[in-house]
């Protein structure tokens, strides 16, 4: 929406496009013909590193985008306001009650800057033309043509102007237009008068910080800054790791704050040629096919512009040799474009282009702009861990050693970008232009550390330890229910035959202190480890055996297409819980009766048995949890899970799973899933909830207000299905894709705060009742907490019950005996959403609905 009134301009790669598209800085593209067919849109994601994690995401822009800022003056003294001037003061709204009490009071800090606004007030005026000049860069230059008027610090989106300073009530200015010489008036009327710390002043403010980073010689990439310059590079493993930052202003319940958080981009020193020659070598009669498998959907950066693009689609007709229209209209080859632009001699003269599709924009009128951003492989190189490293045990260690911060080095790492700003006169300046003063250091404020709760098992209950981990307990004592093993199928090669008698004999074995009863199994013995091999003879065995409970699979090596071909089948097909073992998981005998442990503890779940749970007083309730997943094989298809408890100790759960279309609504499908849910809660218990409470994940901030105003109404009409039926309603979303960090104040020193830690203050949104909950044990890195957010209240729960509530529910995931980043409904709706979308594929079978077939 803004432009940038100074009118940088940013080179970018070839593009070919409908008339007169629009780049990013204003500046009309250079264009091609356009180029026929193509895959759909795929919204991958570039993985930024840092804070303990392997690749993050982040939320959303705001749908408000920044203004352009032109350039310079310090803060001003307030003029006398005109009487009819409406001055727009920050409403300082009723205090929500969001605060809880429960717990232990303690220090902690988190990664916000306190920002002071030393300004009096902005101001909002609108620029009118006459006559009226459609095209966005032209306004700029007009408006720039008139510093002497305006000043040099301008936010300017092409009608609405922002100043630090006041004009008259009303300007009146001329221009020429340069293309045919003819006057231009220009009216700039005030309209409004900003308090410094409004949220219309938030967007610009972001773009003065973005600026600074500039001017500290800070690269942006995606919605990051790195420092090329201080690359860690990792010879023995093709990479570098660029340092940076992310970095945005918010208001928050205790005012303007910067958000900074630490991030690392990892670079790989292959570019995309490199990997189409690698895989040449290795398949060269389905070259292009395995080209288009492995390289569609991936994020590649141009290191000659430091721009990351996703590759949408790949070209093969077309070479650097082709030529392209410029936006002059003159013609010009990719070759001669490179070296003229960027001084580039291109090398591979054969190599075909990538194709990026940036997302439909829309011009000045309406009209829809599509595009084609074509890329040469040889100048475009791979981001992310390669999926070969992924699986590299020491080659991870060497990443992690450089990304995984701990809190203390976070902290200095910080406090070394305040220093920067701080040293920086030309940042200092940018900043005080608008009347900005940051902090030297990140706040630091009170949190509270939540009870330690009680675990049960079916003769035993113990309250958690420090690292809230009950391994140990969980494989000696029995479980709540445990279901005989009665009969079930193990499929494997000969090669494996040792293996397999040795891990049956091992189940068997460890199946007591647990309480659960282990017979032996029907042995499959394969001739060869073919797809088609393995698919037959479960086929025959699913058959031959009408009572199967368990269909257990030894593979050999990483076999994507064997196990999706396995739980396809499992799953869809024959309704069959299914457990694939890698069988170099059960290679090493001094592991075997761990692993197998494990393996009988996620089997009992699987067919239906409970393994502990915590004690929730809350009475006649059911949660509920949902996730969505993206598929990006299959356009872009959204993929619902979604679960909910149905029985009064939440420990018995109902699933579903739906599949949605790009663009279409997915009320419907939420209706179908809770009613059937509320349906099946009814069966099992002959009565109806009186509370329902859902935990809604993979919401950003600016969605919030779709789900209160729109989602839930909709959820709340299924309740007409069942005669006389009200129940109370309570709706939280959950965030764990975010910026915010937590810091145990500890003697002067940064630690990684405990589990149970909870902030709800300070730091939290004006418009929402929420809080942040580090519920995990943190071992390495920074404390990542989850933010939730209640959209829906209609039980009238207090802050302490929903977030007790959410620790105890953080407790009850079986895949890991210890609390989770997430309540459990959200991790089993995640884990259900992934496994249909990335490899069924499909909607399991409706049989499968009442077990936790997904783990």
């Amino acid at each position: 929406m803004f432009g940038d009134a100074q009118g940088d301009v940013k080179r970018d790669a070839p593009i070919q496009q409908a008339p007169s598209m629009v780049g990013d800085s204003g500046m009309q593209r250079a264009g091609a013909a356009s180029f026929p067919g193509g895959r759909g849109e795929m919204a991958a994601s570039v993985a930024m590193l840092g804070r303990g994690s392997l690749g993050r995401g982040r939320a959303p822009p705001s749908s408000l985008s920044p203004p352009a800022l032109v350039a310079s003056r310090g803060p001003q003294p307030l003029p006398e306001i005109p009487a009819d001037i409406p001055t727009v003061e920050v409403q300082e709204k009723e205090p929500l009650e969001k605060q809880g009490s429960k717990g232990i009071r303690s220090q902690v800090a988190v990664n916000l800057i306190k920002i002071h606004c030393q300004n009096e007030a902005v101001y909002q005026y609108h620029v009118t033309f006459s006559p009226n000049i459609e095209c966005k860069s032209m306004r700029f230059g007009m408006l720039k043509e008139h510093k002497s008027v305006t000043g040099d610090v301008t936010a300017f989106d092409g009608s609405i102007l922002y100043l630090p300073v006041k004009l008259e009530k009303a300007v009146s200015l001329k221009c020429q237009r340069r293309t045919d010489g003819s006057e231009v008036n220009l009216q700039i009327q005030m309209t409004k008068i900003l308090e410094p710390n409004s949220d219309l002043c938030i967007p610009f403010y972001n773009v003065v910080f973005r600026r600074v980073m500039r001017i500290l010689e800070m690269k942006l990439v995606g919605r990051d800054f790195f420092d090329p310059a201080s690359a860690i590079v990792l010879h023995q493993h093709r990479l570098q790791i660029w340092p940076g930052y992310s970095a945005n202003i918010k208001r928050t319940d205790g005012g303007l704050f910067l958000i900074a958080d630490v991030s690392h981009k990892v670079i790989r020193n292959d570019s995309v040629l490199d990997v189409m020659h690698a895989i040449y070598q290795q398949s060269r009669q389905n070259f292009q096919d395995e080209c288009t498998k492995q390289l569609i959907g991936t994020i590649i950066i141009t290191r000659y512009n430091n721009r990351t693009y996703r590759i949408d689609d790949i070209d093969w007709n077309k070479s650097p040799r082709h030529s392209f229209t410029m936006a002059d209209g003159t013609e010009i080859t990719f070759l001669d474009y490179y070296s003229k632009n960027y001084g580039i001699t291109i090398k591979e003269m054969d190599q075909p282009l990538l194709i990026h599709r940036p997302k439909i924009k829309r011009g000045p009128e309406g009209q829809i702009l599509k595009g084609e951003i074509l890329l040469l492989p040889e100048l475009s190189f791979m981001t992310g861990i390669p999926e070969k490293m992924r699986k590299d045990f020491r080659a991870m260690k060497d990443l992690t050693q450089q990304i995984n911060l701990g809190p203390e080095q976070h902290r200095m790492t910080l406090n070394k970008l305040l220093q920067r700003i701080d040293k920086s006169e030309a940042s200092c300046t940018e900043l005080m232009r608008w009347g900005l003063v940051l902090d030297k250091e990140i706040i630091r404020t009170e949190g509270r550390i939540l009870p330690v709760e009680k675990v049960s098992l079916n003769n035993v209950s113990f309250m958690v330890s420090s690292d809230v981990n009950w391994s140990r307990e969980v494989t000696r004592d029995a479980s709540i229910h445990a279901v005989p093993l009665n009969h079930w199928a193990l499929f494997y090669t000969k090669r494996c035959a040792d293996q397999a008698r040795e891990l049956a004999t091992t189940l068997m074995r460890v199946a007591g202190p647990i309480g659960m009863k282990v017979n032996q199994p029907a042995w499959v013995e394969l001739k060869d480890d073919r797809t088609e091999t393995y698919v037959r003879n479960i086929k025959s065995q699913c058959g031959a055996e009408g009572r199967l409970q368990m269909v257990v699979c030894i593979i050999v090596g990483d076999r994507d297409d064997l196990y999706s071909a396995i739980k396809k089948l499992c799953c869809v097909q024959f309704p069959i819980p299914s457990q694939v073992i890698n069988a170099r998981t059960i290679s090493q005998s001094a592991k075997l009766k761990s692993i197998a442990q494990k393996i009988l503890l996620q089997i009992n779940c699987k067919i239906g048995g409970e393994l502990w749970r915590v004690d929730i007083p809350l009475r006649s309730l059911m949660i509920i949890g949902m996730d969505v997943y993206h598929d990006p094989s299959r356009g872009m298809r959204s993929v619902l899970g979604f679960t909910a408890s149905i029985n009064s100790t939440l420990t018995k759960w109902y699933s579903r799973v739906v599949f949605q279309m790009p663009n279409q609504e997915i009320m419907d499908s939420l209706k179908l899933c809770l009613v059937s849910s509320l349906q099946k809660f009814h069966e099992v218990n002959h009565f109806l909830p009186e509370k329902i409470i859902v935990y809604r994940d993979g919401v950003s901030d600016g969605q919030l207000k779709t789900v209160a105003d729109y989602e839930i109404p909709q959820l709340q009409k299924c309740f007409t299905t069942f005669e006389n039926y009200h129940p109370k309603m309570v709706v939280i979303v959950v965030q764990k894709r975010i910026s915010t960090n937590i810091y145990s104040v500890s003697g002067g020193r940064f630690e990684t705060p405990p589990p149970g830690t909870v902030i709800d203050h300070t730091v939290t949104n004006r418009g929402w009742v929420d809080f942040f909950l580090l519920a995990h044990h943190v071992r390495q890195g920074c404390g990542i907490p989850t933010h939730y957010v209640c959209v829906l209240n209609t039980a009238n729960l207090s802050p302490d019950h929903m977030q007790r509530l959410t620790y105890k529910l953080c407790h009850m995931y079986w895949n890991w005996p210890g609390t989770i980043r997430v309540p459990a409904p959200c991790k089993y709706a995640h884990r259900l959403a992934f496994l249909s979308g990335q490899t069924l594929h499909h909607e399991p079978h409706r049989a499968l609905c009442e077990f936790l077939f997904f783990l």
